[in-house]
């Protein structure tokens, strides 16, 4: 008998994930609500030095519990350093966060408000692993960045991905996706948010440094419309829409979040 799925329904939701995977409940989960009161300024932390090449952008796919952008990551073509990082990470993916409704959707929070919808820009350890799928089994293995989208104007940016998602309607659908650079879907200001986290999606892996930026970028009521138009079920199959696809807030458990700014 296979191995019953994950997802976001009522049955086989967030609330349900520790029973195929008890590192849910475990110490360093993410997301978590930032409470700006509690995050210390630290002024050992870095700037980020972000170097990202547009033509390693591969394919992007619908996984049936989001879409992702894949990146080549054989070698140092697309890189993060600096921040709360030691050494460099290699890009991997990115993939976002959203919910049924316009204005809740992100994964983290701040000081309990919820965004329209999250990205997650995925890195792994290259200088101390050999393979993502190596450091992602490691504390120190991935680092993500978190940008918040808020509801508002039209982002020409994202456009490029909105345009392509009926391509990819359908679960296990992947089409050729490059000449894209992530830059453009971040901030302008890189203020950030850090701390010691996990993936939010099973398996869970607790190898995740957290990098939140501050500053939200916009999306359309359109644009979030179209990435709930994305089923989460595969050709020929009931269409079951991706109406939500993201976890709530777990507990710090301790952990301490720092600032690279002065609030």
């Amino acid at each position: 008998m296979s191995r019953p799925s994950w997802g976001y329904g009522d049955r086989n939701g967030p609330i349900h994930w520790n029973e195929l995977f008890p590192i849910a409940d475990g110490d360093r989960q993410s997301p978590i609500e930032i409470e700006t009161k509690e995050v210390k300024y630290d002024s050992s932390l870095q700037p980020l030095r972000i170097n990202y090449d547009p033509t390693s952008a591969k394919i992007i796919s619908n996984s049936g519990h989001s879409f992702s952008v894949d990146f080549d990551d054989t070698e140092d073509k697309s890189v993060l350093r600096g921040g709360p990082l030691s050494g460099t990470y290699r890009l991997r993916q990115f993939h976002f966060h959203w919910g049924s409704a316009d204005d809740q959707g992100s994964e983290h929070t701040v000081d309990g408000m919820e965004y329209s919808a999250e990205l997650h820009v995925v890195h792994w350890n290259s200088d101390k692993y050999s393979s993502f799928v190596e450091a992602a089994h490691e504390p120190d293995g991935l680092a993500v960045l978190g940008i918040f989208l808020k509801r508002g104007e039209h982002n020409l940016q994202l456009q490029k991905i909105t345009d392509i998602l009926d391509a990819i309607k359908e679960k296990g659908k992947q089409m050729r996706f490059t000449n894209f650079d992530p830059l453009s879907l971040l901030p302008l200001t890189r203020d950030y948010w850090t701390y010691p986290g996990s993936l939010t999606v099973p398996p869970l892996l607790e190898s995740v440094i957290w990098i939140i930026f501050k500053q939200p970028i916009s999306i359309s009521s359109q644009q979030l419309a179209k990435f709930r138009s994305l089923s989460c079920t595969a050709e020929g199959e009931a269409a079951d829409f991706m109406l939500s696809n993201h976890r709530p807030p777990q507990p710090l458990k301790g952990r301490k979040v720092r600032a690279s700014f002065r609030s």
